[in-house]
């Protein structure tokens, strides 16, 4: 299943690869790409609740508004 996660506060090569590998940390997800110029990541994944998509991105420091998809 793939979905798309909007987030504030990235703005360069270092916040794109936290958020990826935050996000990749993530039992069930088995990829993640960030977007910087959209501000955008996204995630696929099997069975992952939003919840657990969104904690990963705030533990990294970064503001997730919304999930789609």
């Amino acid at each position: 299943m793939k979905k798309t996660i909007i987030i504030e506060g990235m703005s360069c090569m270092h916040c794109k690869m936290r958020v990826e590998n935050a996000l990749k940390s993530v039992p069930g997800v088995s990829n993640a790409s960030v977007n910087l110029n959209k501000g955008t990541a996204d995630v696929e994944s099997r069975d992952v609740a939003d919840e657990s998509l969104l904690a990963a991105v705030r533990k990294a420091g970064y503001d997730p508004k919304r999930i789609e998809g």
